[in-house]
């Protein structure tokens, strides 16, 4: 009994050593995504640009009140004639050029604009 005590853990010594030589089975129960092609190759997604200032502006003549929303990149602003309205979106294709949109025209700075309302004119306004 002494003999066979030895020889059997030298058996199970050997069988876990053979184990060593194996590269670990992954099991996973998350299949492969079949749109992983498709989304490794879409084209990059553009943020929408963030506020760069939300001003009520003064405007002249006829002491009128606009309240506009401009944003990064000099390219979008948002035009409201009253503070819950519905706002216009005016956009240019390069920055520095004047934003239009819907018959309206905006020009300049959250600081000094100037704003043409459709069928109003042409506005100088400060925030």
């Amino acid at each position: 009994m002494k003999i066979m005590l030895p020889s059997l853990a030298a058996v199970a010594l050997l069988a876990l050593t053979a184990c060593d030589n194996k590269t670990p089975e992954v099991v996973s129960s998350v299949s492969e995504d079949p749109q992983a092609a498709a989304i490794a190759n879409r084209a990059p997604v553009e943020l929408p640009p963030a506020i760069k200032a939300e001003k009520s502006m003064r405007c002249q003549p006829g002491n009128v009140l606009f309240f506009v929303t401009f944003f990064e990149g000099d390219k979008q602003a948002r035009v409201r004639t009253e503070k819950g309205g519905t706002p216009v979106t005016v956009t240019a294709a390069t920055a520095g050029e004047p934003l239009t949109g819907e018959g309206w025209t905006l020009t300049g700075t959250p600081t000094s604009a100037k704003i043409t309302q459709p069928g109003k004119g042409d506005f100088t306004c400060k925030g």
